[in-house]
């Protein structure tokens, strides 16, 4: 409230035209919409504000059950008058003649008189922009007119909403890089896909009103009688998403299985670097056999771009002197660097299935199609380890194939999700295990020599 209401002193009017409040369910936001709405028609003369929800038949149960009622119940309830007559409700405050209304969701809402609040609530229910269309143009006379809008997270069809948050958050990324202020202030109170649902820390961090009118014991509840997804909207405030078919070539009912928080990398290792399908990041991935004899499989970096790769490559091949470095080759996304790793000193054999310690191997299409096999039968038969890292695991998930003749390779394409950090671990493995033995068995051969 203390930002979202700040006064420009250069012009004294407020500093932000628009405020968006993204947070998770039952945490005072309907409150705190009073209280904006309150403070407007009581300050200023012959204010309009308005008020949207899902529906108008929903709007008209809130504004009539909880903003008039908890005025009426107040000591302000002195100083306002309540029209109920339906399509013509309205809070009025008496002295300034300024009145609280309702409007529904379509795009004739907030035609008419000038408009100095508009109010967007429950805004996850909006699949388009039509309030806004509706509510933007009454503002144009309104030297102090402002939007708010509020809402827990949606699902894929809350266009608007999700629109909304992604600007909001470009906004703030821009605010911490330039300085610069827009005339949007957003907040937003979200966990990220990293931390834990079933960590009261997460909890702590996404619910403002935890330890106030929410306790831990009434989310732990929640968390065992909802649906995961479900928990994820309403108190992680997450964009619920549909839940991917399952692709009928990778196991990935076995991932789950697979998970070693404490697996490590043993003493010889293999690096393979992919690319996304559109080139918006990148990703390490390294392979090792355990002492047990199980592969250890890790993304070891993924980072936005792919400026960054050839340095990092180059920094963990001196740190980890690895058997070889792999990438895919022909018109995959990630064989566009292999001429920047050759001239960065990351050689080719010259035979291919004779490399020495460090050479690149460049993968082929039916190099990939034999590593795609080869992971989906460790997986099956459980000599594969991982420690579950979000962007592996989700990779897993949402990864889509193709088929190349009668066998499959992973689909970047049509995948559901970046499907890089799978592909380079599953290219690592591949290279680990089918020319990793030449390197060593040349190293063998040459101590017996020495």
């Amino acid at each position: 409230m203390d930002v979202a209401l700040e006064i420009d002193p250069a012009t004294g009017h407020f500093a932000h035209r628009e405020v968006g409040l993204s947070v998770p369910r039952q945490q005072g936001k309907t409150q705190q919409i009073l209280g904006v709405q309150v403070h407007r028609i009581a300050a200023w003369q012959r204010q309009n504000v308005v008020y949207a929800a899902q529906t108008r038949g929903m709007a008209r149960q809130r504004w009539e059950d909880e903003f008039a009622e908890t005025i009426l119940g107040s000591p302000l309830a002195k100083r306002i008058r309540v029209r109920k007559s339906n399509g013509n409700e309205a809070i009025i405050w008496s002295a300034t003649r300024s009145r609280m209304g309702i409007t529904a969701n379509t795009e004739k809402a907030g035609h008419g008189p000038p408009l100095d609040l508009g109010i967007i609530d429950e805004a996850f229910a909006h699949e388009d922009d039509r309030l806004e269309q509706a509510f933007s143009p009454a503002m144009l006379t309104r030297a102090m007119a402002q939007l708010w809008w509020a809402s827990a997270g949606g699902t894929e069809k809350s266009v608007w909403l999700n629109k909304k948050r992604k600007a909001g958050r470009a906004h703030v990324e821009r605010l911490w890089k330039t300085g610069q202020r827009p005339a949007v202030a957003y907040f937003e109170w979200f966990a990220p896909d990293d931390m834990p649902r079933d960590d009261p820390a997460t909890w702590r961090a996404t619910l403002p009103a935890l330890g106030h009118t929410v306790t831990e014991a009434i989310i732990r509840a929640e968390l065992e009688k909802l649906d995961p997804a479900e928990f994820d909207r309403a108190y992680l405030n997450r964009t619920r998403k549909a839940t991917p078919p399952s692709d009928p070539n990778i196991p990935k009912a076995r991932w789950p299985g697979l998970v070693d928080a404490g697996s490590q990398a043993g003493p010889e290792v293999a690096i393979a670097i992919d690319v996304s399908q559109d080139r918006g990041s990148s990703s390490i991935g390294v392979a090792s056999v355990r002492t047990d004899g199980r592969v250890h499989l890790e993304v070891v970096d993924r980072r936005p771009g792919t400026d960054w790769v050839v340095p990092a490559l180059l920094k963990l091949k001196r740190l980890w002197n690895p058997l070889v470095v792999a990438v895919a080759g022909g018109g995959s996304p990630a064989g566009s660097l292999v001429d920047a790793l050759v001239e960065a000193g990351i050689t080719v054999p010259e035979k291919k299935d004779q490399p020495h310690r460090g050479h690149l191997v460049v993968l082929r299409t039916y190099d990939l199609v034999e590593a795609c096999g080869q992971l989906a039968d460790a997986w099956n038969q459980g000599r594969a380890r991982h420690l579950d890292q979000v962007p592996l695991t989700a990779a897993v998930n949402g990864a889509r194939t193709r088929r190349v003749g009668d066998a499959w390779t992973i689909d970047r394409t049509n995948s559901l999700v970046d499907a890089a950090p799978l592909v380079a671990v599953t290219i690592a493995r591949w290279a680990l295990l089918t020319r990793g033995p030449a390197v060593l068995d040349d190293y063998d051969a040459l101590d017996s020599v020495l």
